[in-house]
């Protein structure tokens, strides 16, 4: 049955690429190894005699069997290759049909006589532009891509955002904007397995050709295939945290000389648990505590996920390529379950009265993103690629809240109880043009422009339900329309010479929004054009000492959902608040730096946040209510020293260090008053990789993250000391790879905030479902010793989606 499976799809992709020659001549034979074993996938080409050029190729089947038909009467050169065995090379006449009959391949010896060489990748490098974590062939390339991710230096995964130090990051898959929601992100990176890649790129001054709100990017990095042939592997992993989860996949890759066809999908099942403490001080007008109001809040959150990924090239000639890349995610259930308990007391904590309050929500959604791009080459090494996107998106969500109250005698003193029914749809529609012009072995010059367009339309309806039946509650239901066209242009320009390397960009945007709330009859529009600068330029001082310098302006654009001036209900105490009124904000981010000793990097960085965008919980001290609502701060700094070291003490052992001292201080005036604070911090990282056994088939990282305590948007969140084990095995003659791995061992990883400025006084402390115990098995099959060339497809504008809260 696998036989027929794969000889059906070798005659599908075979039909997208013929051509159609009406020759009879063809030359056939079958591949072996030194065991009169048959080789499947060995890369089978023929090449012109006079020039060596290649004219057609083809791969072995499940017997060793290859046949190249179609062929012109004259002589050709046949080559026939496959990783681990030495070329095969013979000139061949062609009269007619010749059979070769029986082709042997000799193994590539392993060693030489008295060479040893050994080869090994730098775990990290370092740029001025960026740090390149390789991961590939570790330990962590057996967990999932949110695990590796948190072990990269740089990089903060906290409670749904993915952060480089405390600025949000853009994340990109192969130079594409990763198209799906916050939410969405975060479940796919931890669903998909990252067998398949190479590095990650923190990058902190991204070029010009990267879109302006891509202030600091990752760039994750899959890995490339080598030769032709299919390869496919299944995995499974079983993660046991308070509750259990499972996640499966396949992903199945060919390759031939006319396509490259990589078709990958994940199911996700599982049930995540995240405990709240929270405390809220009410004060009166004197910023006395009139009354403090405990909460005990436990969620518990269900979701099914299936996730669909496809990449298909067509090489239409050595100069034009056509390809389709699309990515689904189909989330038929998501269940969100929050059971809260709230005790309220006056200031000398004597019990005044309680309420619990359950919410109850389901959501169903599909994001789906399609790109077609055409790439043409040109025979001075320039390039021309056209990208045409589209994005659909479609968000519902049914929620139920039921208030039970009890008075000072700890009694049932009644309930209230309401529901609301929430939807989304988003359209998405870019084209981009880019054109690339090496323009001699030391400089390049590149030039691009987008347009972008974003349709979105949402409505909530809120129903109090008064025995039983529902009224609408039309002070709390609203309509929303979204439109927003962005025309964008850029210029890029990259020259070495000597001991320098520059790099200059530049790239302009203008952006039309206009927001329409049809049930309050308000219109916000919003025109900028704005203009974003790069630069970097690095000194090749001495031999082992090189300076640095850096800098980049960009922009971060409100999401769609911030806009939307709805409430949005999690009980009748705390509600979200959108609006329409905020502002994109601006950043400058500057730095310099140095690496020396072939070991050591110092840096030294200052960003400017004009307008920085953050999400606040305000208290109501007259109503005792906390409504979260995206705000503009005035001014935030943040600037900071960061010292790195990078060694291998020994050929198989990785030793990595950063510490980083910083500080970030945040002003605004909320009108009753003017807020100004600031802290210091560390960011520490500690990393190992080890390769154990002969063969180095046993890996190992240990990585200890320290994020001290710090200020965000306003909060002061404490220490924490993130932790992680991965260990993986090769096994079936590394067909196979079982791996394991623990996080937060030491149970230190929990968030605890606190807020305390002008009338706001509260605190939290999260337990999230991050300490857990993860099994994972992998098995290849197919031609095991090719490497994938997984992508994901692009459009910043998808990044901006966001479900509601």
């Amino acid at each position: 049955m696998l036989f027929r499976l794969r000889l059906f799809c070798c005659v599908v992709i075979s039909m997208l690429s013929h051509v159609v020659f009406a020759q009879d001549y063809s030359v056939s034979g079958r591949v072996i190894d030194a065991n009169n074993k048959p080789i499947e996938f060995a890369t089978v080409v023929i090449l012109t005699e006079s020039e060596g050029d290649y004219l057609k190729g083809t791969s072995t089947d499940d017997t060793g069997f290859f046949n190249l038909s179609k062929l012109s009467e004259t002589t050709l050169y046949l080559k026939i290759s496959f990783i681990g065995f030495e070329e095969f090379h013979q000139k061949i006449v062609l009269t007619g049909h010749l059979d070769l009959k029986t082709i042997q391949l000799n193994d590539i010896p392993e060693s030489l006589s008295e060479v040893t060489v050994v080869a090994k990748k730098p775990t990290v490098t370092r740029k001025p532009d960026r740090l390149i974590f390789n991961v590939e062939n570790t330990a962590l390339s057996e967990g999932s891509t949110l695990s590796v991710l948190k072990n990269t230096p740089g990089i903060i995964v906290s409670e749904g955002s993915i952060n480089i130090k405390s600025a949000p990051a853009a994340v990109y898959i192969n130079n594409r904007r990763v198209q799906l929601t916050s939410d969405e992100l975060m479940s796919l990176l931890e669903s998909a397995p990252a067998n398949s890649i190479k590095s990650v790129e923190v990058i902190t001054n991204p070029p010009a050709s990267y879109d302006a709100d891509s202030g600091s990017v990752i760039n994750i990095i899959m890995s490339k295939n080598l030769v032709t042939g299919y390869r496919g592997s299944v995995f499974t992993n079983y993660t046991q945290g308070v509750f259990p989860r499972y996640n499966a996949g396949t992903s199945h890759y060919f390759k031939n000389n006319k396509v490259n066809l990589n078709v990958n999908y994940n199911y996700t099942n599982q049930k995540i648990n995240r405990a709240h403490d929270d405390t809220v001080n009410y004060l009166d007008n004197s910023n006395e505590i009139e009354q403090i109001w405990d909460s005990n809040t436990n969620r518990n959150s269900w979701t099914e996920n299936h996730n669909l990924n496809l990449n298909f090239d067509y090489y239409i000639n050595d100069k034009n390529t056509l390809s389709l890349t699309s990515t689904g995610l189909y989330t038929p259930n998501f269940k969100y379950k929050i059971k809260n308990n709230t005790a309220i007391t006056d200031e000398n904590l004597n019990f005044l009265s309680r309420f619990t309050a359950d919410n109850l929500s389901r959501d169903n959604k599909f994001n789906i993103g399609t790109d077609l791009i055409f790439r043409h080459d040109f025979d001075n090494s320039a390039s021309l690629t056209f990208n045409a996107h589209h994005t659909i998106y479609d968000y519902e969500r049914d929620q139920n809240v039921l208030t039970n109250n009890f008075d000072t005698n700890n009694q049932f003193d009644g309930s209230s109880e309401f529901n609301t029914n929430a939807n989304q749809n988003t359209n998405i529609m870019t084209g981009k043009v880019d054109y690339s012009l090496p323009i001699n072995d030391s400089s390049n010059f590149e030039v691009g422009v987008k347009y972008s367009n974003v349709n979105t339309e949402s409505d909530i309806t809120k129903f109090d339900i008064i025995g039983t039946s529902e009224i609408i509650d039309v002070n709390n239901t609203d309509a929303f329309k979204y439109e927003e066209n962005v025309f964008a242009a850029y210029t890029n320009y990259v020259k070495s010479w000597s001991k320098w390397n520059f790099n200059l960009g530049l790239r302009v945007e203008q952006t039309n929004v206009e927001g329409e709330s049809l049930t309050l009859n308000e219109t916000n529009t919003q025109d900028y054009l704005d203009w974003f600068p790069n630069a970097s330029v690095s000194y090749q001082l001495l031999e082992d000492v090189s300076i640095y310098g850096t800098y980049k302006r960009s922009i971060e654009r409100p999401s769609y959902t911030d806009l939307n001036p709805f409430t949005f209900f999690l009980n009748e105490n705390t509600v979200v608040l959108g609006n329409p009124n905020l502002m994109p904000m601006y950043r400058d981010h500057y730095k310099i730096g140095t690496n020396f000793l072939e070991h050591f990097t110092v840096e030294a960085y200052y960003m400017d946040f004009d307008g920085d965008i953050v999400e606040l919980p305000r208290q109501n001290n007259a109503t005792n209510t906390i409504a979260y609502t995206p705000t503009n701060l005035e001014k935030k700094i943040e600037y900071g020293f960061d010292f790195v070291f990078d060694y291998y003490p020994t050929n198989t052992w990785n030793l990595y260090f950063v510490t980083s001292f910083y500080n970030i201080s945040e002003e605004s005036n909320f009108g009753e008053g003017f807020v100004e604070q600031d802290q210091w911090s560390n960011y520490s990282v500690l990393y190992n990789s080890v390769a154990f056994l002969k063969d180095q088939s046993l890996n190992m990282s240990l990585a200890f993250t320290w994020v001290g305590k710090n200020l965000q948007q306003f909060q002061t969140v404490e220490d924490r000391l993130v932790s992680e084990l991965s260990i993986s095995k090769s096994i079936f003659k590394k067909k196979g790879v079982i791996s394991l791995a623990v996080e937060d061992f030491f149970n230190l990883q929990d968030q605890e905030t606190s807020i305390r400025y002008l009338n706001q006084s509260s605190s939290s402390i999260v337990d999230s479902d991050n300490r857990y115990i993860k099994l994972g098995f992998r098995y290849n099959f197919g031609n095991t010793k090719l490497s994938t060339n997984e992508r994901a497809t692009s459009a910043e504008e998808r990044q901006r989606l966001k479900d509601m809260q």
